[in-house]
């Protein structure tokens, strides 16, 4: 029992160096290899012209729209799903993922509302605005990054990680949106 116990000890303190490990790494990884083409104007102009449908829709819309897309997952009924999935922004995000050689997993832009953009592939949802890679970046303002925690993804059926962060007018240098980039975790160390 004494054994368990320590070797329990043992393990909670590693863990946040693990956790820590794996914000440096994927500190680095954001600097070194997204920055350089998250604010590309392809992803900033489909952000801005969403903002101009979404700005005034109340939550209610917002929610219904986020029920519509739910109910298109998995179905060839899928409206929605097609607008985010089939735009330039979109086509840009897969061939970011294509140059990461594996790295990325998933890429999806999201408006003022939180709702998506584009997205590489299906989301489990199209509203973002209620979760920690929307709230911690957008809301915080242009220089806003938030790193998630290694889970399971369900859209990709991985184990990654979610690095997200702000999108900005470049002329203004206002929030507009956010981004959220899935890496696989094993990639990161």
């Amino acid at each position: 029992m004494r054994t368990l116990t320590i070797a329990s000890l043992f393990s909670l303190i590693a863990m946040p160096a693990f956790a820590a490990d794996y914000n440096a790494a994927m500190e680095s990884y954001l600097e070194t290899s997204i920055r350089n083409w998250a604010q590309t104007p392809v992803l900033v102009e489909a952000i801005a012209n969403q903002n101009s449908e979404t700005s005034g829709m109340s939550q209610a819309d917002v929610d219904a729209l986020d029920l519509q897309w739910r109910a298109e997952v998995g179905t060839d009924q899928s409206a929605l799903i097609s607008d985010v999935l089939s735009n330039d922004a979109a086509d840009f995000l897969r061939t970011q993922i294509e140059a990461s050689g594996g790295r990325i997993t998933e890429i999806f832009i999201m408006d003022a509302q939180g709702l998506n953009v584009a997205a590489s592939g299906t989301t489990s949802d199209m509203w973002q605005g209620d979760e920690a890679k929307f709230q911690m970046t957008y809301s915080v303002g242009s220089d806003a990054v938030h790193f998630g925690e290694v889970e399971l993804d369900e859209s990709s059926r991985r184990y990654q990680a979610q690095i997200s962060l702000t999108i900005v007018d470049a002329e203004t240098g206002a929030a507009i949106g956010a981004m959220t980039v899935g890496v696989d975790a094993d990639s990161l160390m």
